[in-house]
């Protein structure tokens, strides 16, 4: 069988693009091969300045560079279609394949932030992801979901059927999330001059993240108590609020912005922290959260979308309104080291069930249920041209 991915979010640049949907790509690329039977042949299209490469992966480059969104959304639309003849399967990586099919599919979903906060994209976006997904969700043959929670939304929002959606939870790098040596932690505490003790948090400033209820918890504390807060990641939509949240409540003092951090650094930073504090209202998968707890960093998140999934019983899991018991338990992380101790033992251990190779696995039981579909016609759900989304 041979299979085509659309790869071109595929990045090897530094910054927002190099995690999340790339690291996803990359790593199901890298793991796939060696997960499914060996007369399979993959095939990764990506833009023309792209020179990643995997074993045992064919790439097929696009004669123009499509970094750019409109670019790459004109060659799914226009080009790639005239690819898809010589795939047994195609496997549509991020929410879109083309209107135009020709060759049975499934689809990645990571999320559907784009219907929960729309405000985050300018209209023409927010529109295409919410006509297109739900269209290419009908006409998929399986439909593959990185939580159940975005499972949940998929049935909810967009109809698809719960026995057409297959759970791939995410994965993460077990050799660079790990704990570290304490030589290895001084050192870089030394060269980022951070305290002995702080709590950290990791994410891009927009509104999901929840920081402005997070900071008003924090200034509830005793300022004997408040360890100092670490806030890392890049600018997003409405970061001006919480910025004012800082400024209001008197925290400049406490709480520093160090802006975004490199892949490279995340270890270390988790390392370095006493505890890793994530208020977000809505997450895909919450990665952050796994990535803290293999590093042996003790977890405050909510416990709401997909976060509870991710945390299991190692983090404490809060509802995300209430300023209250978060600021209650920033005061019990504060004091109490054994909870911490036990939060530790339990995260590295809750980590470990977590790989990438599973999330291959996983994804190649799809392709074999997929695959098992590919010679019956299409059904009438899945040759829909219109599909509404609530």
């Amino acid at each position: 069988m041979r299979i085509g991915l659309n790869a071109h979010l595929l990045s090897g640049r530094a910054g927002y693009r190099s995690a999340g949907i790339h690291g996803y790509i990359s790593n199901l690329l890298r793991l796939l091969p060696s997960h499914a039977p060996s007369d399979w042949q993959f095939e990764a299209m990506v833009g023309a300045a792209n020179s990643a490469s995997f074993p045992d992966v064919s790439m097929a480059r696009a004669s123009f560079t499509t970094e750019s969104p409109a670019i790459r959304v004109f060659w799914e639309q226009t080009i790639q279609p005239w690819q898809l003849r010589r795939y047994d399967l195609y496997h549509a990586l991020a929410f879109v394949a083309p209107v135009i099919l020709t060759a049975p599919m499934v689809v990645t979903v990571y999320d559907l932030s784009f219907l929960h906060y729309p405000a985050r994209l300018s209209v023409a976006r927010r529109l295409y992801l919410r006509a297109l997904t739900a269209l290419t969700c009908a006409r998929a043959r399986r439909v593959l979901a990185i939580s159940q929670s975005t499972a949940n939304d998929l049935r909810a929002y967009l109809g698809v059927p719960a026995d057409k959606i297959d759970v791939t939870p995410l994965g993460y790098s077990r050799a660079a999330f790990r704990p570290l040596l304490e030589t290895d932690i001084a050192h870089f505490r030394r060269k980022q001059g951070l305290p002995e003790r702080f709590w950290l948090f990791l994410g891009t400033l927009e509104p999901r993240k929840n920081l402005p209820m997070l900071l008003k918890a924090y200034s509830q504390l005793p300022r004997e108590e408040r360890l100092p807060l670490i806030m890392g990641g890049g600018i997003g939509w409405m970061a001006r609020e919480v910025f004012a949240t800082i400024e209001r409540l008197q925290l400049g003092g406490s709480v520093k912005h160090v802006g975004f951090i490199p892949a490279a650094d995340l270890p270390l930073w988790y390392n370095c922290a006493e505890a890793f504090l994530y208020p977000s209202v809505f997450e895909g998968f919450g990665l952050p959260v796994l990535e803290a707890m293999a590093c042996g960093a003790p977890a405050l998140t909510t416990n709401v979308s997909s976060l509870p999934e991710v945390a299991g019983n190692a983090a404490q899991c809060l509802p995300p309104d209430d300023v209250e018991r978060w600021s209650a338990a920033l005061r019990d992380l504060q004091r109490n080291d054994a909870w911490r101790d036990s939060a530790r033992t339990k995260g590295l251990e809750r980590a470990k069930l977590f790989s990438w190779a599973r999330t291959a696995e996983l994804t190649v039981a799809s392709y074999r249920r997929a695959a098992a579909l590919r010679d019956r016609p299409l059904s009438e759900s899945e040759t829909v041209t219109n599909v509404e989304t609530k």
